[in-house]
């Protein structure tokens, strides 16, 4: 096979989403509510849920095409470059010199298999339109999944979502944060990922339990949802699918250092596996797998395996194109 060819056979991932400027402090602990803490260090570094998704599923193998939109007048051009430095498709990002991109602030304890706690400032991100999303439509229709996260405006992804739905595409929703969503959003999404609090939120429900957590994901499923995974942190990941019943998937052990972008890398390792057509469960162990290297060491997008880091059923595959 050629190199030409060897691209082409790659999985094509569309990423709609956030590109942040991370800014993030550690400590040996989080601090109490107004409480000064002494940090250990801090770095500034790429972030932003969407980034974070296209730099993960890319390293796993997918060919990602990113879709957004970027202030330039601070910061924006280094976070552009970090994006191409990874092998990501930019055609679809829009640059604004007039604004600020987004910014997270980040606060990381070293106790407690390193918790973190952010404030999230959209700045440029919250100016996505759904035009600029329709200038992207053959990247959208290409792709064999959408996935997008909701720190971008829902008309934006909805019109995403409508347009990968034209070309035959899988469209996965990371509804982080908990925003309400509307039936016709939710009707143009195969699969919803949340947190168990965003679960509860998007539901109405309160059970905590891993049975009112199952009626969360039912009541979402009769909206019009297909697929429902609930992310559990240590215990694993439920998964939902439609006319099946719930399944609890264990967590990787491992030592947590760091859980900032655990999640993210999850979901670009769901999505790889979506688009490489393997099956449910199996593509949520690939996000499983990388994501359990990513805690286990500092940072987020440069935490974020290679395909070749993973156990070796999951490095087979891009060997095998």
């Amino acid at each position: 096979m050629t190199a030409s060819n060897a691209n082409q056979a790659r999985a094509r991932v569309a990423v709609i989403g956030s590109i942040n400027m991370d800014m993030v402090a550690h400590a040996h602990r989080l601090p109490a509510a107004g409480e000064t803490l002494a940090g250990e260090d801090f770095v500034m570094a790429p972030g932003g849920k969407g980034a974070n998704q296209a730099v993960a599923a890319a390293r796993l193998g997918a060919s990602v095409d990113f879709i957004a939109r970027i202030g330039t007048r601070q910061y924006g051009h280094d976070l552009l470059a970090s994006l191409k430095a990874e092998g990501i498709a930019c055609a679809g990002v829009q640059t604004d010199a007039s604004a600020l991109p987004g910014i997270a602030v980040i606060m990381v304890g070293r106790e407690g298999g390193g918790e973190n706690a952010i404030v999230y400032v959209p700045g440029s991100n919250a100016q996505l339109s759904a035009s600029d999303v329709q200038g992207s439509a053959a990247a959208l229709k290409n792709a064999a999944v959408v996935v997008a996260q909701t720190e971008v405006p829902l008309a934006a992804i909805q019109q995403g979502f409508e347009l990968a739905r034209a070309g035959g595409a899988v469209t996965v929703l990371n509804a982080a944060p908990a925003l309400p969503l509307s039936d016709a959003m939710l009707g143009v999404v195969d699969w919803l990922v949340v947190n168990e609090t965003e679960a509860l939120q998007l539901s109405g429900l309160q059970d905590k339990s891993l049975d009112g957590l199952r009626a969360a994901a039912q009541v979402l499923q009769l909206r019009g949802v297909k697929q429902v995974l609930v992310t559990l942190g240590a215990e694993g990941v439920l998964l939902c699918c439609s006319g099946q019943a719930a399944q609890q998937l264990p967590a990787f052990v491992v030592e947590a250092v760091d859980t900032v972008g655990a999640g993210d890398t999850f979901v670009g390792g769901l999505v790889t596996g979506l688009a490489e057509g393997r099956a449910a469960v199996d593509a949520v162990r690939l996000g499983q797998a990388a994501a359990s290297i990513a805690v286990a060491r500092c940072g987020v997008q440069s935490a974020m395996p290679l395909r070749a880091e993973l156990p070796s059923e999951f490095a087979a595959q891009m060997a095998a194109a």
